[in-house]
């Protein structure tokens, strides 16, 4: 399990760290999806933050299993919440968020059967 866990949160943490950096840089695919759904851009620095934890949690929980527990879960959080914004803004593109949320949530019961 604990292999598992190890390829399945090193993927999404750099998914994760990909998608803070281009957040941060205010990339135009990411600026065009957060307007479309009504997300302010003052907001883009604090979901990138958020994303950039959620890596460093991740890549730690290899080390502590309570720092990857508590990582999954936010990180499992967050793109729920990214798939309930798209549902409130009535844009059915959520897609992405979905796929990642089913993988944060299996980042999650690998480490804590690990």
């Amino acid at each position: 399990m604990f292999i598992a866990y190890a390829v399945v949160a090193g993927l999404l943490a750099l998914t994760l760290a990909a998608s803070a950096t281009f957040t941060l840089q205010r990339n135009p695919a990411i600026t065009e999806s957060m307007t479309k759904v009504g997300v302010p851009d003052s907001w883009l620095p604090r979901l990138a933050t958020l994303k950039a934890a959620g890596a460093i949690g991740l890549i730690a929980g290899l080390w502590l299993t309570p720092l990857g527990i508590a990582a999954a879960i936010g990180v499992t959080l967050y793109f729920i919440g990214a798939i309930l914004t798209h549902l409130r803004a009535k844009d059915y593109s959520f897609a992405p968020a979905a796929v990642l949320a089913l993988v944060a949530a299996a980042a999650l019961v690998l480490r804590a059967a690990a």
